[in-house]
């Protein structure tokens, strides 16, 4: 089965395709696990290409769904724990001072993952991994701010799980049609982004009025 044969006709994306294809190909599983710890590890390596294209590999009989999806989400925390370790070590200055070092990336990237973590916390791990871009960057501020490895873990496990899940499918589905994924990846994840926002909004705004109730019940 020559899948990186396949998709290099149809390969948009500078070689990225062909290189996931050829890594899948030739080690199944693994090589799935192995470019998705790489995109963690270099965000300019898209998510969505790598993990719709796993999906058509399992449509071809490459590789089975589950070893797929076994095989990615390891792939996804083995690359966070490593960046959480980098930013553990390095600490914000010289981690900041690296990263402008790094080509394809932009620095407000990295403010941006912070300042989200700082408002958001633990549910900034969670659903930092179904945004592109924030899915490895937010290991960053976890590992500078030393949140607890197992819980940053479980949760990167958890929103790994359910990120490369959907993109897998999605390929599965799509067949030979892999590609178009991408095109919906923004939308889905400015929806993440929303509903955040509105579950942040509507705890705040509950923490209000539960405030101004327990000063009325004081007064009274």
């Amino acid at each position: 089965m020559h899948l990186a044969l396949s998709v290099a006709a149809e390969e948009p994306q500078g070689g990225i395709a062909g290189w996931a294809a050829g890594l899948v190909e030739a080690f199944g599983g693994p090589g799935a696990g192995l470019a998705i710890a790489l995109e963690n590890l270099f965000p300019p390596l898209p998510s969505e290409v790598i993990l719709p294209l796993t999906g058509f590999a399992v449509s071809q009989g490459v590789l089975s769904l589950a070893s797929a999806l076994f095989w990615t989400t390891l792939g996804s925390v083995v690359g966070a724990v490593a960046l959480y370790g980098i930013g553990a070590a390095f600490g914000r200055e010289r981690m900041h001072a690296l990263w402008a070092k790094l080509p394809l990336v932009k620095a407000s990237d990295l403010v941006r993952t912070e300042e989200w973590f700082a408002r958001h916390g633990t549910k900034a791990v969670l659903l930092g991994r179904m945004v592109p871009v924030f899915r490895s960057l937010i290991s960053v501020p976890a590992g500078v701010e030393r949140m607890p490895l197992p819980t940053f873990a479980a949760l990167t496990t958890a929103g790994s799980l359910v990120w490369n899940t959907v993109l897998v499918m999605a390929g599965y589905l799509l067949g030979d049609q892999w590609d178009t994924v991408g095109a919906y990846v923004g939308v889905v994840s400015k929806v993440v982004l929303g509903l955040a926002a509105v579950a942040l909004a509507f705890y705040i705004a509950v923490r209000v009025r539960n405030r101004g109730s327990g000063g009325r019940h004081r007064r009274g």
